[in-house]
């Protein structure tokens, strides 16, 4: 359960990549002697993300690796920041992002899974683990997901979430509602 009054502070939620929007495997391969990263995203997991949008959220991604599927995923459902860091770092990113913003770690949410996200759920104001997250997360963590990421865990969180806001239904409502207008067709 999500504070609601909590919940209505939030004004950016961030997301770790590997373990929260994927399954945390990753295929490497050699395209023409050029290194290939493909990644498994879950599509309702991204239906989530976009039900923020339209609630008005600024949304974050926020990785410790670099890969273009994640670039890829970034502009296709219309995230606001994307940062990929090779080594691993995401403080610094992080905090620049909320500086452009104008938003403070207090009314930010983050989820993660592992290691490379502790120092960002220690300063946010709503730390989510996802069902897979170790130990050590999911202890510093106020909400606490049953599913697994890359499998549901991002939808879980964006439903739980906006439910808490009183803006769950509207956001869907409006989604399909666009999608069944003739007019808007192709």
């Amino acid at each position: 359960m999500i504070d609601p009054s909590l919940a209505r502070s939030i004004r950016l939620v961030g997301f770790d990549v590997d373990g929260v929007l994927t399954d945390g495997g990753i295929y490497l391969g050699d395209v023409d002697g050029r290194r290939l990263e493909l990644k498994r995203y879950d599509i309702q997991d991204g239906l989530g993300i976009t039900m923020l949008r339209r609630a008005g959220l600024r949304v974050a991604i926020v990785t410790g690796r670099v890969s273009e599927s994640v670039r890829l995923r970034g502009q296709e459902l219309g995230v606001d920041d994307v940062a990929q860091d090779p080594d691993g770092y995401k403080m610094g990113a992080f905090t620049r992002m909320l500086s452009k913003h104008g938003v403070t770690p207090a009314e930010c949410a983050f989820v993660g899974d592992d290691f490379p996200d502790l120092a960002l759920l220690r300063i946010v104001g709503l730390p989510v683990a996802v069902g897979n997250a170790v130990p050590e997360v999911r202890h510093v963590c106020r909400v606490h997901l049953e599913h697994e990421g890359g499998r549901g865990a991002v939808r879980e969180f964006c439903e739980k979430f906006l439910k808490a806001r009183g803006q769950w239904d509207a956001a869907w409502q409006g989604y399909v509602a666009e999608r069944s207008d003739p007019a808007g067709s192709r």
